[in-house]
């Protein structure tokens, strides 16, 4: 009883630094979807040069463990600049740093799922929509992509969650989240209740894992739902 007590307690210590987790999560996926959609449209290409860029960026990518990835743009980002543009960035908020490592990290998965869905529509299709007087763009709006949608949106959502399980590496280069306020927490008991800080911290992202979850079936059987109604 006393362990639940203490962990209830660490919960609302915890829970002031979510706003950090949250800010660098939400701007990664955002970020991260935008770049991974582009990446996708040019493995879908026709050159083959862009084919080869962007099988190579995911290659190295999805090699690349997220500790490294984050401490690569850390440190390189501001020498980069340094060296091609003249201009010192040490100053920038350490939270910029961690939101371009995992935005890069991100894209990645992202840009094999969106392709992958993408193939998963029959070819047929786009000329179906073309032969009843469609334009390319309306086919692929209308038709192709409201049907990848819902076969990305699965693995999307994995890949939502395991980038939230990244971004707690957020604390290795000093930014206050989630992690860092319970490392803080320990450190100013001692060493003490370590145990029941991080099982507060380990329920807080399961909640939000399951919120993400919840959230993905909700919209899929919406989208269902709503499929069934227009067929009628």
């Amino acid at each position: 009883m006393e362990n639940i007590k203490l962990i209830i307690n660490f919960l609302g210590q915890l829970l002031p630094a979510i706003n950090i987790t949250l800010i660098v999560s939400v701007s990664s996926i955002i970020l991260g979807s935008l770049l991974g959609l582009l990446l996708a449209a040019a493995r879908l290409s026709e050159s083959v040069v862009l084919r080869v860029l962007a099988s190579v960026y995911v290659s190295v990518v999805r090699a690349t463990p997220a500790i490294i990835m984050i401490f690569v743009v850390y440190y390189g980002m501001p020498m980069l600049f340094n060296d091609w543009f003249h201009t010192n960035i040490d100053g920038w908020n350490r939270m910029y740093f961690v939101i371009i490592a995992l935005t890069v990290l991100f894209s990645a998965p992202v840009s094999e799922i969106m392709r992958s869905a993408y193939e998963s529509i029959a070819k047929g299709q786009m000329e179906a929509g073309l032969m009843v007087g469609m334009t390319p763009f309306q086919t692929l709006y209308r038709i192709i992509l409201p049907q990848a949608f819902v076969v990305a949106l699965p693995n999307f959502a994995n890949s939502v969650i395991n980038l939230l399980k990244e971004g707690a590496l957020t604390f290795t280069i000093g930014v206050v989240d989630m992690v860092a306020k319970a490392q803080m927490i320990v450190a100013n008991n001692s060493g003490g209740y370590a145990w029941q800080t991080y099982c507060a911290l380990a329920l807080i992202y399961w909640v939000i894992s399951l919120a993400i979850d919840k959230g993905v079936s909700q919209v899929e059987k919406s989208y269902q739902a709503k499929r069934k109604t227009i067929a009628v």
